[in-house]
Formats: C-alpha cells, structure tokens, sequence
C-alpha cells in the first residue's frame, strides 16, 4: 500500500498521476477521451476509475466540464506516492553554475540571485529568509584606510559574516581619532545584539567620544551609518519574482489579487515559512501556515554558520517535480 492510506492499482496511481500533471500544463480539467491512447484502455473504464478516485476525495468535477480537476488530497497523493525528479536542463545548470562559481559573490548574494533564477524558470514566486541579523552580535569592527580621504569600516558579527562600509573620512577628523573610536567601540560593545548596538552608540558611547572628540557628531554619524547599512544590507527576507504568482490563472479577479498582495507584504506571515528542517519539503494548501490556497515548497541551508530558508510559493497546480529539483540541486551545492 502506497502512503495516503488508500490501495490503487497500478492503472489508477497512473491515471491519477497523468490527470494531476496534464492539469498542471493545461489548467483545463482532464477527461477520459484525453487519456485513452496513454493508459491503452477503454474510455469507460478510465470513467470508471475517475469515478473511483473522486469518491477517495483525489480528484474533483468542475461546473465547466465533465472533465475532472485534482483536489489537494490528490496533490498530496502524487507528491507521496507518484512524483518522479525531473532532470534539469544543461541551459538551467548552466545558469546556476554562472552564478555559484562567481567568486566576487558572498555566499548570502549567490543565494539570492540563483533563487532570481529559479523564480524565472519556474514562474513562480521565491523568498530567502536569513537567521535575523538582530539577533547576531556584534564580534568586531575595524577601520581601514583607503587613501588619505577614504575609509572602510568592517563589521564582523559572531556568526562570522562581514560587511563593509565605505566613505569618506569625516571633515575636521584625523585618522587617529577614528582609531580611537572604533577601539572604544570594541571595547564597550563586542558582544551586544546588532539590534542594541544603535542605543549603546547614543547613550554609552557618545557621552564618551563627546569628552575626547570636537566634532564627536561626525564620527557617531560615521559610525551609526556603517551599523544601519549593515542591518539593511542583512534585511533577512529576499523576494525574487514577487509578482509572478499573481499572473498565475488562480488569481483571475481583483480581490484574489489584493488578498494575495496584502499577504507577500505580511512579514510576519512570510516569517512563518522560516525552517530548520533539512529537507526540501511541501506545504500544500492548508498545511502550509501562509496561504491555504497555494503551495509552499522550501528547505533550510547552513554554509559555514550562515544559515537560512530558500522557498518558493506557487499554485497548488505547481509543477512540483521541477521546483523540487531546483531546491535540492542550489542546496546540495552550497552545502557541498
């Protein structure tokens, strides 16, 4: 017995399997002339199967045709049971590759572009959610001199991610003062939340470079802009085709559209997608905690600490063994 509970014989996992992935293309309910030359059966005994599997709650009539539609249950059923990987194309391994062999891409950025990519391959809608960079602490940050104007500031969180700011030194302010800030900062706030550091810059450490510092106000200026870059640049949700899954037939009226909008603008909705799990697993309708009326397909990933969720949101008429692929092909790779 296949998993879902019911015992279909092989002709019908096949029925079941050929009506869920004709829909899937067609987005036209499939009936029983369409099928009779790929199962090589009569047209009544796919009615009858047809018949069979609607009672099991796979597959469901619409008001337009005699044809049937699969139901999530079905959906489910052929995720469990009936799906078979679907191999990538040497074009779309090919962009991918492009962008995970770039070596002036960090990690975080190749992630993002390569779920750009599989959001334009599939149609569909992706998110990348990083760990909450509030969350981070702050481990170091440095100053580098460029040239006698410019100056880079790195920060390093505990998690071992860096960013760098660069600008111009601040007018009236040599290098050695900004040397002796940055160690006052490390002294006093190695260790604190990125989410604190900008309080702790107001209340612990200005009072203190204000005693040392004249123009004290350029240097925290300096400073509160390379922390608020920081927290922008590590903003811990990337959409990549944001639009897509509204031009998909499901959402055919202004309403499903709106409703649609307000909840991809919903953060704490689109948090709820975040996992740890290490598999590539899908939500289908109601099992997923977005949206009852779409799928969910994500997976988490860890490259040296830097952890996070790749997903993609589609119809519940996704083409699940592509998407599938896709995730476990970009994770598998950056996991390597």
């Amino acid at each position: 017995m296949l998993k879902g509970g019911c015992n279909l014989n092989n002709r019908q996992n096949e029925l079941l399997r050929l009506i869920v992935e004709t829909y899937i293309k067609t987005v036209k309910p499939v009936g029983s002339k369409s099928l009779v030359k790929k199962l090589k059966c009569s047209s009544a005994t796919i009615r009858n199967d047809m018949a069979y599997l609607e009672s099991l709650g796979y597959l469901e009539k619409t008001h337009i045709s005699s044809g049937r539609v699969p139901s999530e249950t079905g959906y489910k059923y052929y995720v469990d049971n009936l799906m078979k990987p679907k191999e990538l194309t040497g074009d779309e391994v090919l962009k991918l590759q492009t962008i995970l062999n770039n070596k002036d891409l960090v990690i975080s950025d190749a992630i993002v572009k390569c779920m750009e990519i599989i959001s334009d391959i599939t149609n569909y809608t992706s998110i990348v959610l990083g760990k909450d960079s509030d969350n981070n602490t702050l481990k170091q940050v440095s100053i580098v001199p460029i040239d006698d104007k410019k100056i880079v500031a790195v920060v390093v969180t505990n998690t071992g991610h860096v960013e760098n700011k660069q600008s111009n030194i601040p007018e009236a302010i040599s290098m050695d003062e900004m040397i002796k800030a940055c160690e006052l900062i490390n002294r006093k706030l190695v260790g604190t939340k990125l989410s604190d550091i900008n309080s702790k810059l107001e209340y612990e450490i200005k009072p203190i470079i204000a005693s040392q510092i004249k123009a004290y106000e350029r240097v925290m200026d300096f400073f509160y802009d390379a922390f608020n870059d920081f927290n922008v640049k590590n903003s811990d949700i990337f959409f990549q085709g944001k639009t897509n899954i509204l031009k998909q037939p499901e959402y055919d009226s202004p309403e499903k559209i709106k409703n649609m909008i307000g909840k991809l603008e919903n953060m704490d909705l689109i948090k709820k997608i975040e996992t740890d799990d290490k598999d590539v697993n899908i939500f289908i309708g109601e099992e997923n905690k977005f949206d009852p009326n779409v799928t969910v397909i994500r997976t988490s990933y860890n490259i040296d600490g830097e952890e996070g969720t790749i997903a993609i949101i589609g119809p519940k008429r996704m083409e699940y063994d592509k998407v599938v692929t896709l995730l476990n092909y970009l994770k598998n790779y950056i996991e390597r």
